[in-house]
């Protein structure tokens, strides 16, 4: 067993331990099997769990506008959770928020506006705090998109999948080319950041179609491209009735030449499936990948908290009307774990290695309290597959570990 040092202190701007709430520190404050020093970025993630449609692809916790579906009720629950979380996070600043889905968009811009007055209410958030929120089209309105943004919105996530109409309707979306061509307009008038969603290797598509796709993404300007290739996740109609999709080698050949057009393009491939013009990057994933903090409300949401001693995991209850009677009953935390330090390893390189640059030697220590040397076995052997590079710095993926990532993050997991 790696020996643990005593904290001698504990950095964390604008944070007084002796203000939180004594059950709260008896509990999560009290002694453990980590020694932080100092606790990492903290940014604060809301689910809206309602679409106009289920997409027969999706896997995320979403659900068709039914009569679960109740925005002033749901509002009223965001508050509730978010209230009851207070004590986690006392006085810790918010550098990102990210409002996913479902489809967010969906949202009147008076209920956005009463979520973001409430989230400004209860939480300090930083002057520069990036601000996302994940919109679809079909559901674009110019007024309604300027009132986002007048809300505090400072950056769109637009779901666009594909420009072709006929990929569209294979996907199940509610949207067709010419809409996705409006949304990307609409998001230029009101913001100067913003991603734009795409997928390859689609039912029927074509090398050609995949890289037309993303020639009109590059020729609208989009500031921040996610490139995806679909793919049959359990428990979706796709994986009970699978599409004929491209095979492995014509997958591999569209992701070969899309990384060349992006590129070309003046795009930087920074992670796995994100593409970036330079200062573009999406700092709220970043803080996921580099192993940062974020409280998760709404439901389904999770949450990764740390504290002195652990670090520990929550999960709010998946079903809106669950959620939302746990929530308004002050329960709304469906589970909630401390993470063994025999997987913080795992976790750390799961994410981390996401990251085309990699990350800083030091990070890993910081943001898990324990020494790098514990995964040296499993490090050694990436290094010998060739899959990693490293120096006294700086530890990155090689361009084979980055095609072969699960096989490099599957090391972690063995070594635990």
């Amino acid at each position: 067993m790696i020996p643990i040092k005593p904290v001698t202190s504990f950095k964390s701007a604008n944070v007084s331990l002796s203000s939180i709430p004594a059950q709260v520190a008896d509990h999560f404050l009290g002694p453990g099997s980590l020694n932080l020093t100092t606790l990492p970025p903290l940014s604060l993630y809301i689910h809206f769990p309602w679409c106009v449609k289920k997409c027969p692809y999706c896997d995320f916790n979403s659900h068709e506008v039914n009569a679960s579906f109740d925005e002033d009720r749901y509002l009223t629950a965001l508050r509730a959770d978010l209230e009851a979380a207070l004590p986690l996070v006392w006085g810790r600043k918010i550098y990102t928020i990210f409002i996913g889905g479902g489809t967010p968009s969906l949202m009147s811009a008076a209920g956005l506006d009463r979520l973001m007055s409430d989230v400004r209410t209860l939480l300090p958030i930083d002057s520069a705090a990036e601000v996302t929120m994940e919109a679809n089209p079909g559901t674009f309105e110019t007024e309604k998109f300027r009132s986002y943004r007048a809300s505090g919105i400072n950056r769109l996530s637009v779901g666009i999948q594909s420009f072709n109409s006929q990929h569209l309707h294979a996907l199940g979306r509610i949207h067709d080319g010419d809409e996705a061509k409006k949304a990307v307009e609409i998001a230029h008038q009101h913001f100067d950041n913003f991603n734009l969603d795409l997928m390859f290797a689609l039912p029927g598509q074509t090398l050609e179609q995949a890289l037309h796709d993303v020639e009109t993404a590059i020729s609208l300007a989009a500031p921040h491209l996610s490139l995806y290739h679909l793919t049959l996740e359990p428990n979706t109609y796709f994986a009970k009735y699978p599409p004929i999709i491209p095979d492995d080698d014509l997958s591999a050949e569209m992701q070969d030449e899309i990384q060349l057009r992006m590129a070309a393009a003046g795009y930087a491939n920074y992670e796995v499936s994100a593409y970036a013009k330079p200062g573009r990057e999406s700092r709220h994933n970043l803080n996921y990948w580099n192993f940062g903090d974020y409280l998760g409300i709404g439901a389904g949401a999770h949450s990764k908290l740390s504290f002195p001693h652990r670090i520990i995991r929550q999960a709010r209850y998946k079903q809106p009307r669950a959620y939302m009677d746990g929530s308004l009953q002050g329960a709304a935390i469906h589970e909630s774990r401390e993470i063994p330090r025999d997987e913080l390893g795992f976790e750390f390189m799961l994410n981390s290695l996401r990251l085309n640059q990699g990350f800083a030697v030091n990070l890993f220590g910081e943001r898990t309290g324990l020494l790098l040397n514990a995964l040296e076995k499993p490090l050694l052997l990436a290094e010998k597959k060739g899959l990693i590079e490293r120096d006294h710095q700086t530890i990155r993926p090689t361009d084979l570990g980055r095609r072969f990532l699960n096989d490099l993050q599957q090391l972690f997991l063995d070594a635990e």
